[in-house]
């Protein structure tokens, strides 16, 4: 049992971990590309559509194979893929080289978040938060390490190799010690319709789903402009701004992994409502008052709310009657990462018609919305 915790922690950790070595090193991959930021962003959003694309389809495949196997083999695409963004230059091989970064990561997202509803159910209590908190760890350990590379001046190629490396010897222990879910199971053959491609969310579902686009939409939002509001609106100095974001991580970190904690002994509902509230309370606060002291503990409320509502749909969705793990979680996630596509948009037009600060006021009221599905629609 502990074997399996650690195979589905180090799957997360290794997710985070790879995703945040070429994130960091992104302003060199424009310019090695050549593009300008409207051709990034457009590269960026291939990946976001090939998760998206992905997601409904990766629920159906682990109720014929398993999601081990679709854990296994989405990782092992993702690992083998990453060495290969310095080696492309044509444009149209770029695109399909992310949108499959897209497809293989929310597959692997779906299946590995499945097998964590397995070895939770094997704990009989709440560990899902702790997965998460093991990948905020891997994110902010790979953002470190990719500083490093990029300070000593390692080539993209060799930096992404040496990262697939390390992933894959990793993974491959990992593999090993998932959790064999059967395909043939009771559960699988009675609760689940094989023969759909893919179903839609079920009415148990969608307020799950809703309350996870609200709270990834507010994750998004913060985690692009935290920095530019600190910089623009309280007129900070870009190197103190870079602290915003960083109040706001630190916070999901620790969230997640005393996350598990918390909801055990408060119970899920009772933990939502709280987590709802500080992050309507804490961004409301960043917003009403501009000191810069004061949005930073305004972000890190806002990182402590978030950090485990996400989490917490992902297990209640895995566990809803009626449906194998992986599918609840594909129908939630469908959903929830929808938000990634409609936040930066919206709050973008808000900001250069109005403010950001107005801009900001769209991710306060998801929450708002967030916090009445959590007090309504959740027993």
């Amino acid at each position: 049992m502990k074997n399996n915790r650690l195979a589905v922690s180090i799957f997360f950790f290794m997710n985070g971990f790879q995703y945040a070595n070429w994130v960091a090193r992104l302003p060199e991959v424009q310019k090695w590309y050549a593009v300008s930021n409207t051709t990034l962003g457009t590269i960026l959003l291939a990946s976001a559509l090939g998760a998206m694309t992905a997601m409904p389809f990766a629920g159906f495949l682990t109720l014929h194979v398993g999601s081990r196997r679709v854990t296994i083999a989405t990782a092992l695409i993702f690992v083998l893929a990453i060495p290969f963004i310095p080696l492309l230059s044509n444009l149209g091989w770029i695109y399909a080289l992310f949108f499959l970064f897209g497809v293989a990561g929310g597959s692997e997202d779906v299946a590995m978040n499945g097998q964590a509803v397995y070895v939770e159910r094997m704990y009989g209590k709440p560990i899902m938060s702790s997965f998460h908190g093991v990948w905020s760890v891997g994110t902010a350990s790979g953002a470190g390490f990719g500083a490093l590379f990029a300070k000593g001046g390692i080539s993209l190629f060799h930096h992404f190799l040496v990262v697939s490396a390390v992933a894959l010897i990793a993974i491959l222990w990992a593999s090993l010690h998932l959790v064999k879910d059967d395909v043939t199971s009771t559960e699988t053959t009675a609760n689940a319709d094989a023969n759909s491609t893919f179903r839609l969310p079920t009415k148990a579902i969608l307020p799950l789903g809703i309350i996870a686009f609200c709270a990834m939409t507010g994750e998004g939002a913060i985690g692009d402009w935290s920095a530019i509001y600190m910089h623009k609106i309280v007129g900070q100095t870009e190197a103190f701004s870079a602290l915003a974001f960083g109040a706001f991580t630190t916070a999901m970190t620790i969230g997640r992994l005393a996350g598990d904690h918390f909801t055990t002994q408060l119970g899920i509902r009772k933990q939502l409502i709280i987590s709802s509230l500080l992050a309507v309370l804490g961004l409301a606060f960043a917003l009403a008052f501009v000191q810069a002291w004061v949005v930073l503990v305004g972000l890190f409320i806002v990182g402590l709310g978030l950090s485990t509502i996400v989490p917490i749909v992902y297990s209640a969705a895995g566990n809803t009657e009626g449906v194998t793990p992986s599918v609840g979680i594909a129908m939630a996630t469908t959903i929830g990462y929808s938000g990634f596509f409609v936040g930066p948009p919206v709050i973008g037009y808000l900001a250069d018609t109005y403010s950001l600060r107005i801009g900001l006021l769209f991710a306060l009221g998801l929450f708002g919305i967030m916090f009445l599905f959590v007090t309504q629609k959740i027993k």
